[in-house]
């Protein structure tokens, strides 16, 4: 439906050079694109580093995005991952308030959600949950009542399934364009529905 905001998954692969995190977001800022979540690490490639980026728009939005984007001379490709596609997943630690009397029933939930205890205090219990962003919100919100003293989010990261990865980043362009420095400077684009 035309003009509803929804929330989209955009990689970009992108140069591992010092600056390009702050010239990516100064574009998402100067635009006034809301980025929900970003996270960035290295690629299997040397030297090039991938961003996911979770961007809150309608359809022209993201055009906009993946546009300005690809105008970036240290952006080597992008695409919009079409969410039934992918698998996306977030890490959170969660410290959270645990007394003799609390405590087995953390543990219990820690269970239920196959989540870990990474770090055992006196009067706290450090929580790692690797899952889906609704998992993740769903445990926060049981382990609310116990006290939260200390959240940490990752943001999602997200890659295309591989039965489907031809169609969940489709290329935009015939060819690939050569950048400055002479490498290739892919466009890609996903379909959307």
């Amino acid at each position: 439906m035309s003009g509803a905001t929804e929330r989209h998954t955009i990689v970009a692969l992108v140069q591992d050079q010092p600056g390009v995190l702050n010239r990516v977001s100064s574009l998402f800022r100067r635009r006034g694109f809301n980025i929900a979540s970003l996270a960035v690490g290295q690629s299997e490639q040397p030297n090039l580093s991938r961003m996911t980026f979770v961007v809150e728009g309608d359809i022209a939005t993201m055009e906009q995005v993946t546009k300005q984007l690809n105008k970036l001379i240290e952006v080597i490709k992008v695409s919009e991952l079409v969410e039934e596609e992918i698998v996306a997943r977030e890490v959170a630690l969660i410290k959270v308030r645990a007394t003799p009397t609390t405590r087995s029933e953390i543990i219990q939930l820690v269970n239920i959600f196959r989540a870990n205890i990474v770090d055992v205090g006196p009067q706290s219990l450090i929580i790692e949950i690797t899952s889906g962003e609704d998992k993740i919100d769903a445990m926060y919100n049981l382990l609310r009542p116990f006290g939260i003293r200390e959240v940490m989010r990752t943001g999602r990261i997200a890659m295309a399934r591989s039965a489907s990865e031809t169609r969940a980043e489709r290329p935009r362009g015939d060819t690939p364009t050569p950048t400055k420095n002479g490498a290739e400077h892919e466009q890609t684009q996903v379909p959307y529905g």
